[in-house]
């Protein structure tokens, strides 16, 4: 699956927040966008992902354009949103029963995967008695059993500590590797995409406009891109 993001501008109001954006992520692929709080990035993904309408440009998907519709991206936003009267296994099973699979197929589904995310010994626990890693993974697993073919994660470590976090990038990056996911990840974190990314996307302040993409070549040092990212940033 490949994404094109077409000339995208957003104003709300008298706020302009996205101004001329244009990017692409390409088949298992995974692409980091960076930038100040606030500059519009959430509001990007939410476009990409059909809940907000553009005021001009295009998101493409495999060249069909679905602008303004929903249901063909997978997105993860900062909070887990687990519902917290349901189980592990009822939540991490909501994406297939939204596609019309019974309780029990859904619960059989969707529990083969509870290995993969750590989480095979927590199906009958309820959200508010996991940790937030946890809770991270089983959310990012209710993502990936919506589509695993490209995902949208708005800052999905950003309350984790740093051990932690550490341990969920490279399991993430295995993830990917498994399921042949194309992936759209923000963060505020230069390390994190540096450590994450294949391209990252440098964004402005609001209305934010694309200041550089930068290709993370394989092998290379990053202490000259840091530094390179940390002035477009400044």
């Amino acid at each position: 699956m490949q994404i094109k993001i077409s000339s995208i501008s957003k104003t709300f109001g008298t706020v302009h927040t996205l101004d001329n954006i244009s990017l692409q992520v390409d088949e298992q692929e995974f692409v980091v966008i960076l930038g100040p709080s606030g500059c519009g990035k959430s509001t990007l993904f939410n476009i990409i992902a059909g809940l907000i309408v553009p005021d001009s440009g295009q998101v493409f998907i495999d060249d069909e354009d679905l602008t303004g519709r929903t249901g063909k991206i997978s997105y993860m936003q900062q909070k887990d949103l687990l519902l917290p009267s349901r189980r592990l296994l009822d939540n991490v099973s909501v994406p297939l029963r939204l596609k019309g699979a019974g309780k029990k197929a859904a619960r059989s589904q969707a529990g083969k995967y509870l290995p993969l995310f750590g989480l095979e010994e927590f199906a009958d626990y309820y959200p508010g008695q996991l940790s937030v890693g946890m809770r991270q993974r089983a959310a990012l697993l209710r993502t990936f059993l919506f589509s695993s073919e490209f995902l949208l994660l708005d800052e999905p470590f950003a309350s984790l500590d740093a051990i932690t976090r550490r341990k969920m990038h490279l399991w993430l990056k295995e993830i990917q590797q498994l399921f042949h996911s194309a992936i759209l990840f923000i963060t505020h974190d230069i390390d994190e995409a540096l450590l994450l990314a294949d391209r990252i996307y440098i964004f402005s302040e609001r209305p934010a406009h694309i200041k550089k993409e930068i290709k993370i070549l394989p092998g290379a040092g990053n202490a000259a891109i840091k530094t390179e990212i940390l002035a477009l940033l400044g």
